[in-house]
């Protein structure tokens, strides 16, 4: 029984750190970045409310972002730095 748990935890631990780097390399480097809500097109977007890259099932989804040099996603038609 104890060998169960101790296994069960080790391969908990190792999913955990799975999980981690395949976020990290999901999420774009953010230096000089910021989040432009609704200027995505579909399956294009960095990540959304709950889900990350190429989530987005419609052309300029609200709740989906992608990084844009900071200062200029208040400059593309349809772009917020707010999910709507």
């Amino acid at each position: 029984m104890t060998k169960k748990i101790v296994l069960a935890a080790l391969t908990a631990i190792v999913a955990v750190g799975v999980n981690a780097q395949a976020l990290a390399h999901t999420l774009p480097n953010m230096d000089g970045m910021e989040r432009c809500y609704g200027i995505a097109k579909q399956g294009q977007n960095d990540c959304a409310a709950n889900d990350c890259a190429g989530t987005s099932k419609v052309n300029n989804d609200r709740a989906g972002w992608l990084a844009v040099p900071k200062g200029t996603c208040d400059r593309i038609v349809g772009g917020s730095t707010r999910p709507r």
